[in-house]
């Protein structure tokens, strides 16, 4: 662990940068009915009740040094789209 730790304090390298990765999966819901009407000033109120739209992925890929990051969605998680993303 140390040594993943000392990576990130290492000078920026343009020829060998630090890019790190983050899966994970949300859920997609929908709402079914409009918001409750509330006073002026108050946030919006949302019945509990949705519709569920499936399930995206999200990969983030970030460089910290160079204050860099990209985001990929895909519809599904599988190992293509794994592939594709580590290539982008």
């Amino acid at each position: 662990m140390e040594d993943v730790l000392e990576t990130y304090t290492l000078p920026y390298n343009e020829q060998r940068p630090v890019v790190c990765l983050d899966e994970m999966n949300r859920q997609l819901i929908g709402e079914t009915r409009t918001p409750l009407t509330t006073r002026p000033g108050q946030p919006a109120a949302y019945d509990c009740e949705y519709v569920r739209n499936g399930v995206g992925n999200v990969f983030m890929m970030f460089e910290p040094l160079a204050s860099r990051r990209e985001v990929l969605v895909s519809e599904r998680r599988a190992r293509q789209d794994f592939a594709r993303c580590l290539r982008e």
